[in-house]
């Protein structure tokens, strides 16, 4: 049994007590977090919105795990994407790969391809699940179970953010819960392709994305 200062199943059970059901979602990119949380709303026997976010350079096992979830769950998932006329105005006039050159242009990236969909899928949603943990990264230390979205008009419930890794995959390993199986190969945060690399020994969980950046850059913009 985990032991932690919270519940999420009780957090889950009030948040559907709380908010018109409809209008509740889960935001996954389908990482261990977000599978976890997927697998505790189910067995709650809650039907629950799934939204994600298809930049166009996710990982094949990254769609791998979508239809694991889709087999094993019952699942449908709500896909949000970027515009394509900013996408295309984006590469023609800076390449496909500009982020490498600068954080400005690599927030550029992210706000198009990410930033922007999840605003638009906010829209219809009042309450989300998200898989933050404070673990995860030094901009992430001091986030807490609940938290208001000003920008986006959102209730942002953190159910794990007090979960350590060895909580996290205690519970996908009892449950068997399906999990994108470049986790296996150090890839404890999964992004973008070109913009995500497995960690060395030593390194924290999040080394691995968009490692070309200083720590203090290393979010896309859409909870921080």
């Amino acid at each position: 049994m985990l032991t932690n200062q919270i519940n999420p199943e009780e957090i889950i059970n009030k948040t559907f007590a709380e908010f018109v059901p409809e209008r509740i979602a889960l935001l996954s990119s389908f990482a261990a977090e977000e599978q976890v949380i997927l697998d505790m709303v189910c067995r709650l026997e809650k039907k629950i919105r799934v939204i994600t976010l298809d930049t166009g350079r996710l990982f094949q096992e990254t769609h791998d795990t979508m239809q694991a979830s889709v087999d094993k769950y019952g699942i449908s998932i709500e896909v949000f994407s970027p515009d394509a006329d900013e996408l295309k105005q984006l590469i023609e006039k800076k390449g496909p790969n500009s982020f490498y050159e600068s954080v400005e242009n690599r927030k550029e990236c992210c706000y198009i391809r990410k930033v922007k969909p999840a605003q638009k899928a906010f829209q219809s949603v009042d309450a989300v699940f998200t898989g933050l943990r404070k673990e995860q990264a030094e901009t992430r230390e001091e986030i807490s179970e609940r938290e208001f979205d000003e920008k986006n008009n959102v209730v942002k419930l953190n159910l794990l953010y007090n979960f350590t890794t060895e909580m996290l995959w205690q519970y996908i390993h009892e449950n068997k819960v399906p999990y994108n199986k470049l986790h296996d190969k150090s890839f404890p945060s999964i992004g973008c392709m070109p913009c995500t690399r497995a960690v060395k020994e030593g390194e924290n969980i999040r080394a691995g994305r968009w490692w070309w950046e200083s720590e203090n850059h290393k979010e896309c913009g859409i909870h921080r």
